[in-house]
């Protein structure tokens, strides 16, 4: 029966596994655990690729229970009822060790079900996310297990099991396997940090090889493009992938680094998200360039626009513009602390009734025995006259405080001046 590569030759020691260093280390805790023998519920948080089913089958080995494993897209509440039987029978007497893989598809009734049987030890639950679990893994799950976040792989360490994978498909085959010069590096660093991509793709250049004369199979540099593409994407439009590429463009903008917002426009860009892209480069204008250049909302509003209106790919030229004038811009979040300091206020009830002078005329010459009092600014030397604007409650609240841009330095100069403060 056909067995893809990454399951036929899928390490069957800790040693093997690449990667993972911070917790498969020499003194790596997750190494230790599985070295005890005492497997305490666990939730296995990363990319796909990056070792999180193996990790959980080879420390399986290590137990004396019986591994059941179920993956939430396909399994209902009646597979987990068929393991639950299994308890206390001469199939599972010491309980189970059960690998739930993709426990984000489980709803929480489901997750529920296993409570009970978690807390009683007979089941040993080691469950696998790609998405972060304290979004997804029901409360009472999560507080009786431990998270360990398998990140994502670099290309040295790609590169491990590729040379691993192959050593062992030519003592398979007794075949020669070669490749051109940066076949295993392009592979490597084309598949993201996927290690089962990445092998999938070295099983796809093996079987459309053409083998020469001795029998022996080279892959090429060109192949090797042909087939793996733009499969160094990583990104789930509704997963920590999409959220994480918004906040890293935000963040390189709002840290003035032109490359940086470049590379996570393009990311974004790539997999057609460009209604992502146009909403955090809106925002961006006024959360972190503001007052220090409020033109800035403009000018973006108008690269958006055309960005839309064009369509990819076009729309990277007017995008491209867009972040790259955000990250050279002076920035001021001046006018961000002000409305999130007058919100939290108001939210904790510190308002009060608006001062008479205020209000709409509207009840004026109708009974009412006090006059309105509003003091028309215009009607003054700088358009500009003394009277208090806040509730009595909250008067002296202060929210806004000028940014040390030049724009906000000229207007409090002017201000100063018209107001008489030195």
């Amino acid at each position: 029966m056909y067995r893809p590569l990454a399951d036929e030759f899928r390490p069957r020691t800790l040693d093997e596994v690449v990667g993972q260093e911070h917790i498969l280390g020499p003194d790596g805790m997750l190494r230790r655990i599985a070295a005890s023998g005492r497997i305490p519920c666990m939730i296995f948080y990363g990319p796909s690729g990056t070792g999180k089913t193996t990790v959980a089958r080879i420390i399986a080995q290590n137990t004396d229970r019986p591994l059941r494993r179920l993956n939430a897209t396909t399994a209902g509440l009646a597979d987990i009822k068929a393991i639950i039987e299994e308890l206390d029978t001469l199939l599972a007497p010491d309980g189970v060790l059960l690998y739930l893989d993709e426990i984000q598809y489980f709803n929480k009734k489901q997750q529920q079900s296993l409570l009970d049987f978690i807390e009683n030890g007979k089941i040993t639950l080691i469950a696998s996310t790609t998405e972060n679990p304290y979004f997804c893994v029901f409360n009472a799950i999560l507080s009786r297990s431990t998270v360990f976040e398998f990140k994502q792989l670099g290309p040295a360490d790609v590169e491990k099991a590729m040379e691993r994978v192959l050593g062992l498909l030519q003592e398979r085959d007794g075949v020669s396997i070669g490749a051109e010069d940066g076949v295993i590096p392009y592979i490597a660093s084309a598949c993201g940090g996927d290690v089962r991509k990445s092998l999938n793709t070295l099983e796809l250049l093996y079987t459309t090889a053409m083998p020469d004369k001795n029998g022996a199979v080279t892959f090429t540099l060109a192949d090797a493009r042909a087939v793996t593409q733009r499969s160094a994407m990583r990104y789930d439009r509704d997963g920590d992938e999409h959220y994480d590429i918004l906040s890293a463009l935000m963040k390189s903008m709002r840290g003035s680094d032109p490359d940086a917002a470049v590379h996570y426009l393009a990311r974004f860009l790539e997999t057609g998200d460009l209604l992502g892209a146009c909403r955090r480069i809106l925002c961006s204008a006024s959360e972190d360039i503001g007052l220090a250049y409020p033109m800035a909302v403009p000018i973006v509003k108008a690269c958006v626009d055309s960005a839309l209106q064009l369509g990819l790919p076009e729309a990277r030229l007017p995008l491209a513009e867009a972040v790259i004038f955000l990250a050279t811009c002076p920035k001021s979040n001046t006018g961000c602390l002000a409305i999130d300091g007058a919100i939290a206020d108001v939210r904790a009830g510190k308002s009060g009734p608006i001062p008479r002078q205020l209000q709409n005329v509207h009840a004026d010459g109708t009974g009412f025995e006090r006059e309105q009092g509003y003091l028309y600014p215009h009607n003054f030397p700088g358009r500009w006259v003394d009277q208090q604007y806040l509730p009595d409650a909250i008067k002296d609240a202060h929210y806004y405080e000028f940014g040390d841009n030049k724009t906000e330095q000229a207007a409090k100069k002017y201000w100063d001046l018209i107001k008489g403060r030195k």
